[in-house]
């Protein structure tokens, strides 16, 4: 089973999936919302299409480790996601920096302003996945 992430913001969701071996991360798309509905039914598309068993969602903290309104936002959607998709477990991952981490990649690439703005949150989350991905034992 693989692993899919989302970086969940308030117009837009990033999706990265891993691969079969659960080494590395590949960013698949960024879901533009428009209304939880719909939101939950192209996730569900994907966790079906990539044959997910996890679902991680990146947990926006502050810098001193606390959680604050963003990450109670993802939290709760985090919460309501279980309902829609119960047969998948659902993690969340500090993702802090991950925004940033993945703009500077973009940056040394001479990625366009433009298109770094379509691509970001997908970046993200093929980050704070990867971040995931190497925190396991190997073998698992």
């Amino acid at each position: 089973m693989r692993i899919l992430a989302l970086d969940v913001g308030d117009k837009t969701i990033g999706v990265a999936v891993c691969d079969e071996l659960k080494l590395t991360a590949q960013g698949v798309e960024v879901i533009r919302r428009t209304s939880i509905a719909k939101d939950f039914a192209r996730l569900n598309e994907l966790i079906a299409q990539y044959q997910v068993g996890l679902v991680i969602i990146g947990l926006p903290k502050n810098m001193n480790g606390t959680i604050g309104p963003r990450g109670e936002l993802v939290k709760e959607f985090g919460e309501t996601l279980v309902q829609a998709v119960p047969n998948v477990e659902i993690k969340f991952w500090d993702e802090r920096l991950s925004t940033v981490a993945a703009q500077k990649s973009l940056i040394a690439a001479d990625v366009s302003r433009a298109k770094r703005k379509q691509i970001i949150d997908k970046m993200a989350a093929v980050f704070f996945l990867q971040g995931y991905l190497d925190s396991l034992p190997r073998g698992q």
